[in-house]
């Protein structure tokens, strides 16, 4: 049997934060198809995730390619881009998601999301959206439960939310942190050689001077919060005029 896994999502399933744009950006989802071939099926993958996307356009980018391409296996992760606008509509982003599980699942597909970390832990000064985020699990999980989608716990292990499994601009995980989610989906559904070992938690972080902190503070305000407000106030998105990497099935 052959496994067809799509990926849909925003810059987290493209892999932003593991490789760049001259070598390529790798991923949680990239990895996670190693993982399924490590199995020995035979495994064709897609990733149709394109940096920058809302849940609506993700539905409505992504989806029906995806349902095109028959999969027996999905991954859908998005919302986050949402929870940073201060536009955000909780409900909204609920039905985009709950009708790609709906789409996808009713196709006969088998489906995995994820529910998000702590942003507080990763990004102090983003502490005040954590109602929104621990919202958006629930929501999330509702309708996860209502079509039988599998959902990986990252809101309920400190790891996912430790700052070093997370790059410099504090939106997206470093190869240690894309390889500890790839190995949490791989364990949500109990593939041959996974186990829990991804949500060990690191060695104890040595603590850094106060005046180091308050540096690497305003450091991520210019390099990465002020472009990014730039970006917003532009209507402009750091996916604007890109395409999914992966579009077509392949095999792994």
């Amino acid at each position: 049997m052959t496994i067809r896994y799509v990926a849909l999502g925003d810059s987290q399933t493209e892999g932003i934060g593991d490789g760049d744009e001259a070598t390529g950006h790798r991923g949680w989802a990239d990895r996670f198809a190693q993982h399924l071939a490590a199995t020995g099926e035979r495994v064709e993958y897609a990733n149709l995730a394109v940096r920058g996307r809302l849940a609506g356009q993700v539905r409505a980018e992504q989806l029906a390619p995806a349902l095109a391409l028959r999969p027996t296996l999905a991954t859908v992760v998005a919302g986050m881009n949402d929870v940073l606008r201060p536009g955000y509509d909780a409900g909204a982003v609920e039905a985009h998601l709950t009708a790609m599980f709906a789409a996808l699942t009713a196709a006969g597909a088998e489906v995995v999301t994820l529910a998000f970390p702590d942003l507080g832990r990763i990004a102090p000064i983003a502490a005040p959206l954590r109602p929104r985020v621990a919202d958006l699990n629930r929501r999330i999980r509702s309708s996860a439960t209502r079509y039988g989608v599998t959902v990986v716990d990252c809101d309920r292990h400190e790891v996912a939310s430790d700052p070093r499994l997370w790059c410099a601009d504090r939106l997206h995980a470093n190869p240690i942190g894309h390889a500890r989610i790839a190995a949490a989906v791989a364990h949500s559904l109990g593939l041959p050689g996974s186990d829990d070992s991804w949500s060990a938690p690191l060695p104890p972080a040595v603590r850094e001077p106060v005046w180091r902190t308050v540096g690497a503070e305003l450091r991520w305000l210019a390099e990465f919060l002020g472009p990014w407000l730039v970006r917003r106030l532009l209507g402009r998105s750091s996916g604007d005029g890109r395409s999914a990497k992966r579009p077509s099935l392949l095999p792994v």
